[in-house]
């Protein structure tokens, strides 16, 4: 068989892409991709380390390509009169999202959002085909009724992923507008990786469940849980959707490691959730503090925050980086998001932006 003389080519879309990604630099203050800053405690740990010692095992064994178990862990967490067969997991939130849209999306379907939002789904809908669509949040990055019932109107999506708290903004989309959205005849997914961190996290769409199978609730164990190592995402929606999602879903695409330390972390909550109350509070905290200091920040629900603008949001980010603290430079033009560190951390991080804007104001004063 003669050797190709070039390669392949490359899928014409994929030309020239970079690939996703935020900067990982060592030794500074990391508040860029809104991990929980909270390492586990020797508690947890002993509890982890003993979820993986007791299946190591079996590790020769392929892990249960359902998770069955861990599904119904997640359904009991979840106290929405949910089972394990409303319940789907796999190796992240974005492989969540990619399965939905792999099975319910693809050639001549469409997938709209509004924006600015997560920056992964255009990426979601380019890799299964899917033709991506948006319509603009209002100016306050909020959602309405009217919004959605234009983008219906417009584009007929098959598909609509509706994120609350919304990233990058960290703005809430309330229920009633959610409830209204279910009934288009559209795949609606509320994307709820954030949904621990606002302050009523039980009004969450999962309340919507019985009523509508048409709605998906995706969320992360990354974020709330401090797991973003494990990767574990996990959806709630009606049996037929998950049984779809078994369809696409890779062969045991989740491990057996993977599985028992989400149950551990499952069953040892109150630890992290407690972490979460703390980051909730230093994120509203976080906000005002912005505010006294002239900054625009929008309202956010989530353990991060935008703050803004600034002529060169690039330059602050540098300046920030040079004296040790890394944000993230995403979302409208002219602001960057803060994530909720630790107490030490946010210490560090308003001394370095105080310091930061100081040296603007000087070198704007000087003739």
């Amino acid at each position: 068989m003669t050797a190709l003389k070039t390669p392949v080519p490359l899928r014409k879309v994929l030309v020239g892409i970079d690939p996703y990604g935020a900067p990982e630099i060592e030794g500074v203050v990391r508040l860029n991709v809104n991990e929980n800053p909270f390492p586990p405690s020797s508690a947890m740990r002993s509890a982890l380390t003993a979820a993986v010692t007791h299946v190591i095992s079996e590790v020769n064994r392929y892990p249960d390509r359902d998770a069955v178990a861990l599904r119904a862990d997640l359904a009991r967490y979840l106290d929405a009169g949910l089972t394990a067969d409303n319940i789907w997991v796999a190796n992240g939130s974005n492989e969540v999202m990619a399965q939905l849209l792999l099975a319910f999306g693809g050639p001549r379907r469409k997938v709209a959002t509004l924006t600015p939002t997560y920056s992964m789904y255009p990426q979601y809908a380019r890799d299964t085909m899917t033709t991506y669509v948006t319509a603009p949040r209002n100016d306050d990055y909020t959602v309405d009724v009217d919004t959605l019932r234009r983008l219906w109107k417009a584009e007929r999506p098959d598909i609509l992923i509706l994120t609350t708290p919304n990233n990058p903004t960290g703005t809430q989309t309330s229920l009633d507008v959610i409830a209204v959205a279910a009934e288009l005849p559209w795949l609606l997914v509320v994307d709820e990786a954030y949904q621990e961190f606002t302050e009523k996290p039980a009004e969450s769409a999962t309340k919507l469940l019985p009523a509508h199978p048409n709605v998906v609730v995706s969320r992360t164990m990354s974020k709330a849980f401090a797991l973003a190592g494990v990767r574990l995402g996990y959806l709630a929606a009606d049996p037929s959707i998950i049984d779809a999602c078994k369809i696409v879903r890779l062969p045991y695409h989740l491990g057996t490691q993977t599985q028992a330390m989400a149950q551990a972390a499952l069953a040892h909550s109150q630890e992290p959730l407690q972490h979460v109350a703390q980051l909730r509070e230093t994120c509203q905290a976080t906000q005002a503090w912005l505010r006294q200091l002239g900054l625009t920040v929008p309202p956010s629900q989530a353990n991060f925050t935008l703050f803004g603008p600034f002529d060169d949001r690039h330059a602050v980010w540098q300046e920030l980086l040079d004296r040790g603290v890394l944000v993230r430079e995403v979302g409208p033009e002219g602001f960057l998001r803060v994530s909720m560190g630790t107490p030490a951390e946010m210490i560090l991080f308003r001394e370095a932006l105080v310091d930061v804007l100081d040296a603007r104001q000087m070198r704007k004063a000087t003739p």
